[in-house]
């Protein structure tokens, strides 16, 4: 028998998650069924059980990749020496997450509501937001040292407003009526209109 590739196991599992994600979207975490997903994404059980042995197992994994993405973007943007405005780093962000799945901001909203009952999310989506938090930190704590951000509010509660303006994006977008291109500009606008600050000095 033929060896199957890693490449055709990754697009049979992506193949899979796109599929559940469709449902979830659609009909919410609850209301969709395993043979739901089987049905949408035509695949036999024995298939679908081999990457996913259970429903939960799909919206952790559906979760960590969006989650993935985020950090991935935001961690990157805070190890550069000069990084970018915020505008670009959020819009890169959500421009990657937009780009995985078909219904993103709909399946996000999904996730938090279901941190409340199941312990493996709740605890994915803390240990994210204390990545994301330091991330964001990094990044405001150079914004300051450039004369951006006033140096006397901490940086850690700037970069908790930054999270929370990125939350309340997907929560419009799931709503139907978020577009990216006014995010962008809004923050351009905000950082555009603050007055330049004194560098921090130091020694």
């Amino acid at each position: 028998m033929a060896r199957v590739s890693q490449a055709h196991l990754d697009a049979r599992r992506r193949q899979i998650l796109e599929g559940a994600a469709r449902c979830f979207a659609r009909d919410g975490f609850h209301a969709t069924s395993m043979q739901d997903v089987l049905r949408e994404t035509g695949l036999s059980a024995g298939a679908v059980y081999r990457y996913f042995p259970s429903k939960e197992t799909m919206i952790a994994d559906l979760a960590r990749e969006v989650l993935d993405a985020v950090h991935g973007a935001l961690d990157q943007a805070s190890r550069l020496p000069d990084p970018p405005p915020p505008d670009e780093i959020l819009v890169d962000a959500l421009t990657r997450v937009g780009g995985m799945l078909e219904h993103p901001a709909s399946l996000v909203i999904q996730v938090w509501a279901e941190t409340l009952r199941n312990p493996e999310l709740d605890a994915l989506l803390r240990g994210f937001l204390t990545e994301v938090l330091a991330a964001w930190t990094r990044v405001v704590e150079v914004y300051q040292a450039r004369g951006e951000v006033d140096p006397d509010v901490p940086a850690e509660h700037v970069a908790r407003t930054l999270i929370a303006c990125c939350q309340g994006f997907l929560v419009q977008r799931a709503l139907g009526y978020g577009d990216v291109a006014w995010l962008r500009e809004g923050l351009r606008g905000l950082m555009s209109g603050a007055r330049r600050y004194a560098p921090p000095t130091t020694g």
